[in-house]
């Protein structure tokens, strides 16, 4: 694993970051290391397009982040995924007149924020705390006694599952629509996963046609949860449409699975990959596992970035980002650079301060359900730390190809539980 920032021996030429395959065996950490200190405002080439930058550094992603006004979402053609240009197609749902938050900007984003956020009150997040504990014993429960399990599917995947259904009101016997909807829409470029795009499309509309059947439950018999906070909200007179609440529904569906999915995931990998620091953990689980959580998170850094378009024209680094141009702002190596940590290579659990951007670098499109993946990771690894004495990988992580989401499908584990 690259521990040093001088990485001249990368050929910059070799930099592709549009390279799904590279992503398959680890994040190109010795890319991103040697970007950060030769050129870590990089005109990265695309095949059938202008190219776009690549934003490496901590300081200029929090930068560009929060600079709503210069660099838009609104006006990445294709979204705030695609880095490569493609043809302007409007969605069904752009058709039905609406738009996803993610791809808002203020003021038209400041409102619909200050709608949905009456979801996620701090009250509505601490009540959840008890019986996302209760939730976690029952997957242990079940997990722990085979001795063995695959640890994505049976445990990382199966909490987030579990807490988002009964956040938005999904029958707990439904939840794994919502995980196979998720992964053809997320993880169409893996093999594991792809899939059509008309089969893309069916998945979302899928996920759009139940999310209309519970709103339609909701308003018959209102409940004290998010779908109702959600359906019975107004700012300025105005209320979610039917397809906002939809493209909610299946933002948060996918966001609150697919990310804290592959954050637990990435935890329990780093963990077996340096047994000390689960023995630091286990010694005394509630004096560490606030920093852990944060360090997990550091490392994980699901999302690996977000493409937003300029505005304006805008001088980074001796750099001149023209109106137009595409910017990319990745996390995953902000949250490994060398100017903030001393040992950014090193997974730490005592890590303090920790001001990493896993949820992005603050600014509106800061992510809405952090403290909810917060308090997930937290009680998953402290409930784990006490009852598991030595946990021991049995195969490498399967890494899911894609250069958005930094995923892994598939991490057979052993718990040793005497």
């Amino acid at each position: 694993m690259t521990t040093t920032s001088d990485r001249s021996d990368v050929d910059p030429s070799s930099i592709d970051l549009l390279d799904r395959d590279r992503f398959t065996s680890g994040i190109p950490h010795e890319w991103f290391t040697y970007l950060r200190a030769h050129d870590p405002v990089h005109l990265h080439p695309e095949p059938d397009g202008p190219g776009f930058w690549v934003i490496t550094k901590h300081a200029d992603v929090v930068a560009c982040n929060r600079d709503a006004g210069t660099f838009s979402s609104e006006a990445a053609n294709g979204g705030v995924i695609a880095l490569e240009e493609r043809a302007t197609t409007q969605s069904e749902a752009e058709n039905a007149g609406g738009r996803l938050m993610l791809q808002m900007d203020p003021p038209d984003h400041t409102r619909y924020r200050r709608l949905v956020n009456r979801g996620f009150t701090p009250r509505m997040i601490e009540k959840m705390t008890e019986h996302i504990r209760e939730l976690t014993s029952a997957i242990l429960d079940r997990v722990l006694p085979a001795g063995e399990c695959d640890f994505v599917v049976d445990v990382a995947a199966e909490l987030p599952l579990e807490v988002i259904a009964e956040l938005i009101g999904v029958p707990i016997e439904d939840r794994h629509k919502i995980f196979e909807w998720s992964n053809k829409m997320i993880g169409s470029d893996d093999p594991e996963y792809r899939v059509s795009e008309e089969e893309m499309f069916e998945a979302q509309v899928s996920m759009f046609m139940y999310a209309q059947q519970l709103a339609e439950q909701r308003r018959a018999q209102p409940d004290d949860d998010i779908i109702t906070a959600l359906l019975s909200a107004e700012i300025d007179g105005e209320s979610l449409s039917d397809m906002d609440f939809n493209l909610f529904f299946l933002l948060l569906s996918v966001a609150g699975n697919e990310t804290t999915r592959n954050a637990i995931s990435h935890g329990m990998n780093a963990f077996l990959e340096h047994p000390d620091q689960w023995d630091l953990l286990r010694s005394d689980p509630e004096r560490h596992i606030t920093t852990a959580t944060e360090e997990i998170l550091r490392w994980a850094s699901p999302v690996l970035y977000f493409r937003r378009n300029a505005m304006a024209d805008f001088e980074l680094r001796g750099r001149t980002i023209r109106a137009g141009d595409k910017i990319s702002m990745w996390y995953i190596s902000a949250n490994r650079d060398e100017e903030v940590w001393a040992d950014p290579f090193t997974f730490d659990i005592t890590r303090d301060p920790n001001p990493h951007i896993a949820f992005g670098g603050g600014g509106p499109h800061f992510c809405l359900g952090a403290q909810l993946a917060r308090m997930e990771i937290h009680v998953l690894f402290e409930e784990l730390a006490r009852r598991v004495p030595h946990p021991e990988a049995l195969g490498a992580p399967d890494r899911l190809r894609s250069n958005f989401i930094g995923g892994i499908k598939h991490l057979p584990v052993r718990f040793d539980t005497t």
